[in-house]
């Protein structure tokens, strides 16, 4: 598969070859427009850009002049303007034209840079920030052009798309990180990756979420997930209201953290390095302290009829600040969730919600949590792309039960699922097969019941111990 920033730059190599390093427009002397400060007055930047590999067409037709007026009049102080001539039609005159006209916004110059000199252009073009994708860079490049970019007085952008960019990322340490949920090998997006991406970086920094926020909701999980600033494009191109739409979702910060507060709280026990851990089932108060200290990321309460039913009076039983509470519901098609189960997700007894009924796409928005589908085959892998994708649990399908079977998933199903995204993993996992099925599918998140107890709702301690023993780790 071809990794299309490779591509890019290759093609960005050959062109600096036959026109030069600004795509063949006459480098000014001197910079003529001041240095505003990228990212001090607003959480949200903008794009000024026509297309892209994994839109196309944008706006081909786009003025960046009157592009960049709609965002400056909705407030945006923001912008990021595409140079790169091949794949988005953009050019350093669009730079240039945007900063001399708009001298007191910030404008990132998104191209992608491959040495010194593109930071010295950058700066005499007009451009008060640069990005720096360090997947593109050695380390001593990487180096010398933040370090150039910080000397003329620009803010350098550091994109980290894996292990490897952090790792390089820490010769520089840089003060702001980008964090891309597209994967730019297969343009999937998942709204995760940066959640996960971000328990990398270990140096103080304010960290960007990049690509795949459409619609207010995804304005408000980024604000709501504690990142510093979002960088929008084809959605701000295309709808001139999204980009007050952003701001106002940084203005109501603190309501969207109750809202979202749930998925950074869980990303921040992520590690590549082994699982997320989900018992559920629970019914017993010793149950629920054993699955917390052995460091279990979720706990699992069913709210429906199951031999496992438990109600809010036991929950709020339950508390301790280093475990996640989900309320397992099972709900048809079209009924809303009931009003003592939201009241229970207001007033803090639950964090979220697992739907694990017949619920619908509309159903679910709008509330924290996320559904889990019972597959029988390719056709309901096929129906899960229809829901808001935060996160999806797959489970086996039993008509006698909508959990707590033990059953497995068709391993064929498995690798479907994984092969299009992130695993979350439930169905007939237990101390016995939990090794050879990390190793096999690695998945993110495993939700285990019928598989650690001894009886329906009644946990079996030892169990509980080789569980958390054998998962400690992938191989």
């Amino acid at each position: 598969m071809i990794d299309i920033r490779m591509e890019i730059t290759r093609k960005r190599i050959e062109d600096i070859k036959e026109r030069g390093p600004a795509g063949g427009f006459e480098i000014p002397a001197e910079r003529c427009v001041p240095l505003t400060p990228f990212l001090k007055d607003s959480p949200v930047i903008c794009e000024i850009k026509r297309c892209s590999p994994s839109k196309k067409d944008i706006d081909l037709m786009l003025n960046p002049l009157k592009t960049a007026t709609r965002y400056r009049d909705a407030g945006i102080r923001n912008l990021s303007v595409l140079t790169e001539e091949n794949y988005f039609r953009g050019s350093l005159k669009d730079l240039q034209d945007v900063k001399a006209l708009y001298p007191d916004l910030a404008v990132l110059r998104k191209d992608f840079l491959v040495d010194v000199r593109d930071i010295e252009i950058s700066y005499l073009f007009g451009a008060d920030a640069v990005l720096l994708i360090t997947s593109l860079l050695s380390t001593e490049k990487l180096k010398a052009m933040y370090e150039k970019a910080v000397e003329l007085g620009m803010t350098p952008l550091v994109e980290i798309h894996d292990e490897a960019d952090a790792a390089k990322a820490t010769v520089v340490k840089p003060a702001l990180v980008g964090i891309n949920s597209r994967n730019l090998k297969t343009f999937q997006i998942d709204p995760m990756t940066p959640l996960r991406i971000r328990t990398l970086i270990n140096w103080e920094t304010s960290v960007i979420y990049e690509s795949g926020v459409l619609e207010r909701a995804d304005g408000e999980f980024v604000a709501g997930t504690g990142f510093e600033g979002v960088l929008v494009g084809e959605a701000a191109v295309k709808n001139p209201d999204f980009p007050g739409i952003l701001l106002d979702c940084f203005n109501h910060r603190k309501e969207n953290e109750k809202k979202y507060g749930f998925w950074k709280r869980l990303y921040q026990g992520f590690t590549y390095a082994k699982p997320l851990i989900k018992i559920c089932g629970i019914t017993k108060k010793d149950d629920f302290d054993k699955v917390v200290s052995l460091g279990a990321d979720m706990a699992g309460f069913i709210l429906a009829e199951s031999p496992r039913k438990t109600n809010r009076e036991f929950i709020e039983t339950c508390i301790d600040d280093n475990i996640l509470k989900v309320g397992v519901v099972v709900l048809k098609a079209g009924l809303p969730l009931p009003d003592e189960i939201i009241k229970m997700l207001e007033d803090g007894v639950l964090h979220a919600i697992q739907f694990h009924g017949e619920e619908t796409a509309e159903q679910i928005g709008g509330i924290t949590g996320y559904k889990a589908f019972r597959l029988k085959g390719m056709q309901d892998i096929e129906r899960m792309s229809s829901y808001p994708s935060r996160a999806k649990l797959i489970d086996a399908f039993s008509p006698a039960a909508h959990g707590g079977t033990g059953k497995q998933i068709d391993p064929s199903l498995v690798n479907r699922v994984s092969e299009k995204g992130t695993l979350w993993l439930a169905g007939g996992l237990n101390p016995e097969n939990i090794k050879g099925i990390l190793n096999r599918f690695k998945p993110e998140l495993i939700d285990i019941s019928s598989g650690v107890e001894l009886s329906p709702g009644v946990k079996d301690h030892t169990k509980l111990d080789q569980l958390f023993e054998k998962a400690a780790f992938y191989e």
